[in-house]
């Protein structure tokens, strides 16, 4: 079974991420001063302080808010997943970058570009 983003603690991998970019760090932030308000308005002093269920709806109301986390989140937190050396490792990868060893990759069938080849332009020539 694979580990959760958490428990690889990738928080820091993420964050250094949104270092690089700053727009997207704070509207990071903002989501989660918006779930800390809508925990505030559960009587909770915070979303942390939530059960499992309440985080859940949380969650849920955020998303459909101005506030709502960035989708490109997902996709640095993906990013820091899938090179942590653990999740490279399950799927047989070692941890390291491909160059300059490399890896084996099949040679490209460039008669697959015979029909555009064929053809020919299709614009126009200044």
């Amino acid at each position: 079974m694979l580990p959760g983003a958490g428990e690889l603690g990738l928080a820091a991998d993420v964050d250094e991420v949104l270092q690089r970019e700053p727009d997207l760090h704070a509207q990071v932030v903002r989501s989660l001063a918006g779930l800390d308000r809508l925990a505030a308005r559960r009587g909770a002093a915070r979303f942390t302080a939530l059960s499992a269920e309440q985080q859940a709806e949380v969650m849920t109301e955020l998303s459909c808010s101005e506030d709502a986390f960035p989708p490109l989140l997902l996709v640095y937190t993906f990013g820091c997943y899938y090179k942590h050396p653990r999740i490279l490792a399950h799927y047989g990868f070692e941890a390291r970058a491909p160059h300059p060893k490399g890896y084996e990759v099949a040679p490209t069938d460039l008669s697959l570009l015979d029909p555009v080849r064929e053809r020919g332009p299709i614009y126009r020539r200044c």
